[in-house]
């Protein structure tokens, strides 16, 4: 059941990643993380950490970042694909073993483990219970910091399978839910916080197979907002819109005005808006909290809408297509 899953989420922190071939494994000042989709999102989190946002890149493409090949030689790679078949990742991983990158995996099998194992790369064989990848976001984070070596980090997050509860997020959910139900949910954030605010996105499309669209302030200030608060869209077109913003007390002095600001225009020209306080016990907890009350939403709406919260049929229709 989508419901139990979300309830045992705290659980993948108390999972200890192990490096497969590990002699193989170089460290570098910085990474590049390869990832589609919910394989990514994890790198997205931990770039939420300051001392990691300057060192990790996440790109997600086929092939590598169009970066001198001098800064990739001082990068280790990482290729994420919870399947362990996404074909971007796989294509990147490839081409990162052809320059004779530094390059380690992270899946919880498939043709990316294969090769890895094939080569003697380094990689961390994630668990596999029949998650979705959005959804199994607390391995992949663990992984990830395993292989940067951030055992500090890593030990810290374990007490999130103990303080992270997502009963806590449930009713908050469903009222959520509710009051978005035949709407196009966009979700704001600070520019620091835009992780946050994708993967509310990301959630809200897969889980509960609606529209949603995500910004960060200030950049929005200076196009979107013109777009809904300085136009004449009718009271019809205004009531497809909900706005849900991501406010941090730890967020920069001026960008909290900002989020303010503009919830507030976007509330005096007809737009619903909801504000959502980040609040938490540290940063991990109150980045994961966030994201545990953003799952209640996007299950409870996809029980509103009447489907399926777990499969995503149209995307694996789409591969064949391609294939």
């Amino acid at each position: 059941m989508f419901d139990q899953t979300l309830k045992n989420f705290p659980k993948q922190f108390e999972w200890q990643p192990q490096i497969e071939n590990a002699d193989k494994l170089t460290l570098k000042e910085r990474f590049i993380v390869l990832g589609m989709g919910g394989s990514h999102l994890a790198a997205d989190v931990v770039k939420t950490w300051p001392a990691y946002a300057e060192r990790l890149t996440v790109y997600s493409d086929y092939g590598l970042p169009a970066v001198l090949e001098s800064d990739l030689k001082q990068s280790l790679i990482i290729a994420v694909s919870h399947s362990g078949n996404t074909e971007e990742v796989i294509d990147g991983f490839n081409l990162a073993q052809e320059k004779g990158l530094s390059v380690a995996a992270i899946s919880c099998g498939g043709k990316l483990i294969e090769l890895a194992q094939k080569s003697s790369a380094s990689y961390v064989l994630t668990p596999n219970p029949n998650i979705q990848p959005r959804l199994a976001l607390g391995f992949h984070f663990r992984s990830i910091l395993k292989i940067m070596g951030e055992e500090k980090t890593l030990d810290e997050t374990r007490e999130l399978a103990d303080t992270l509860k997502p009963a806590e997020f449930e009713y908050k959910g469903r009222e959520l839910a509710e009051k978005i139900k035949g709407r196009i949910p966009i979700i704001y954030s600070s520019a620091k916080k835009s992780a946050l605010a994708q993967i509310w996105k990301v959630k809200l499309n897969e889980t509960a197979k609606t529209p949603a669209f995500s910004n960060a302030l200030p950049e929005a200030n200076h196009n979107e907002m013109i777009g809904f608060a300085g136009s004449s869209l009718s009271d019809e077109l205004k009531e497809k819109f909900f706005f849900i913003f991501l406010e941090d007390d730890y967020d920069q002095p001026q960008n909290q005005k900002r989020l303010k600001a503009t919830a507030d225009l976007y509330q005096n020209n007809g737009f619903e808006v909801e504000k959502i306080k980040l609040a938490g016990l540290n940063h991990w907890h109150k980045i994961f909290s966030n994201l545990m009350l953003a799952d209640w939403v996007s299950y409870h709406l996809a029980e509103l809408n009447g489907v399926d919260p777990e499969q995503v049929v149209l995307v694996e229709e789409f591969k064949k297509k391609i294939q």
